[in-house]
């Protein structure tokens, strides 16, 4: 059987959901079914509701470009400015979520439960006229001369139809005039996220670009490393990323988490996609390095300085002089590290090895091995440029009819809600974009 519809999205997670609200606003004929969402998930909404610890960062407070990579700037930008954070807090309100800021920045639901967020999101989907269709999980798209025929894929024979949920049809095919593209890219794939989306793009003709990788994930350093000593350590640090030259290429300072695997917390997950892209460029050539700072604001210069002057104090010690700005814990690791006894007298110490240990307090370079992939990843780098789509509209160039929004295309942010705000801006401006541009 098939099923008719102007304005087909494929994906109904927050970019597409978004898409198809806006899409049933926009068009002048609100007829039912005119806009058909189709996801393959049994649960929708898999990545709303683990998001931010299950509470759903929904955005932050201050986003602009500069949070984002991946395309450039000023393409992220015009799209960003179509739908703004004062936009997105005026509709949650509208649906009856009030959104609370915390000191990082984060605005949550005032309910601390994604599935507020969820819900009020397939509430105003259906209030628009959208019909959800799930699971639905499209196997190729077909262009033809009156717009797109997607091919529904067969059922997993272990999943039976009885254990799965539909909401509207079970039609085989579904026509439409137009088409919004918001699978997802790669991460989380329990939740969906498969990479199907950068077949079906290629499929109709986008290219993908030679990078994609994880985003926002934690990463990986040797299991018997001193380091891992520390699991469970919490605190503000800098990273920064320096090109073999010594240039320095990103530097994120905040909170960062020591784990039995290597290193996460949010200046880690931000810093993640930097060095892996950065790794990646280098291919064969020297490897990009990434330093740690365990005191914030202090140079290695500085710190040198500060223990050669403990060393004139007779009696000082590692301990004496760092006490109050690291944990004694943290301290006994890296002087374990650096090959240093922590209760011994600095001005016992050689000047080698001074400055070997201020080395290991503010430049310590990290033995990444890698990162923990998709599976842990909130986010994918790479995908569809914003140059082969119209900004006011997010159209394919070169499908016309086409519109692609959300984590599809290259266009990933900073953690704390940016890559929410990224999905509610492209979803709507494709959501508008396919219900108002002439055929």
């Amino acid at each position: 059987m098939t099923k008719r519809a102007e304005i087909a999205v494929v994906g109904a997670g927050a970019a597409g959901l978004f898409a198809s609200i806006w899409a049933g606003r926009s068009l002048v004929d609100r007829r039912a079914g005119s806009v058909v969402a189709v996801d393959g998930a049994s649960k929708l909404g898999a990545k709303i509701l683990v998001a931010g610890g299950g509470r759903c960062n929904v955005t932050h407070h201050a986003v602009d470009e500069s949070a984002y990579a991946g395309s450039s700037r000023n393409a992220i930008r015009n799209v960003l400015r179509r739908f703004d954070v004062a936009r997105t807090v005026e509709f949650f309100h509208e649906r009856g979520v009030e959104l609370k800021r915390e000191e990082t920045g984060k605005l949550f639901p005032v309910s601390d439960d994604g599935q507020t967020v969820l819900q009020a999101l397939l509430d105003a989907a259906r209030s628009a006229g959208a019909e959800v269709v799930h699971p639905w999980r499209v196997a190729r798209i077909e262009r033809t001369e009156h717009g797109f025929v997607l091919h529904r894929a067969a059922l997993e024979p272990s999943s039976g139809s009885a254990s799965m949920r539909v909401e509207g049809n079970r039609d085989d095919r579904l026509l439409a005039r137009r088409v919004v593209l918001a699978t997802g890219g790669k991460s989380l794939p329990k939740t969906g996220s498969d990479g199907l989306g950068f077949e079906l793009a290629k499929a109709l003709g986008h290219t993908i670009t030679p990078r994609v990788f994880p985003a926002l994930v934690p990463l990986t350093i040797p299991k018997d490393h001193w380091l891992t000593s520390l699991s469970g350590v919490t605190l503000p640090a800098t990273l920064e990323l320096r090109a073999p030259g010594g240039k320095r290429l990103a530097s994120f300072t905040n909170s960062t988490l020591v784990t039995h695997f290597g290193l996460s917390g949010p200046s880690v997950l931000d810093m993640s996609r930097y060095y892996t892209d950065a790794k990646m460029i280098a291919a064969a050539g020297p490897p990009p390095v990434l330093v740690l700072n365990w005191l914030p604001g202090e140079s290695l210069d500085a710190m040198d300085g500060a223990l050669a002057a403990a060393g004139r104090a007779r009696g000082t010690s590692v301990l004496r002089l760092l006490e109050g700005k690291l944990a004694e814990r943290v301290v006994r690791a890296i002087c374990t590290g650096a090959g240093v006894d922590p209760g011994a007298s600095l001005g016992e110490l050689p000047k080698e090895k001074r400055r070997v240990l201020a080395i290991a307090l503010t430049e310590f370079p990290l033995p990444i091995t890698g990162d923990r992939g998709y599976l842990f990843a909130e986010a994918t780098a790479g995908g569809v440029p914003l140059a082969e789509l119209k900004p006011d509209t997010m159209e394919s160039r070169i499908c016309p009819g086409l519109h692609i929004c959300g984590e599809l295309c290259d266009v990933d942010g900073r953690v704390g809600g940016f890559n929410f705000q990224w999905a509610w801006a492209s979803g709507f401006v494709a959501g508008v974009g396919a219900a108002t541009t002439s055929a």
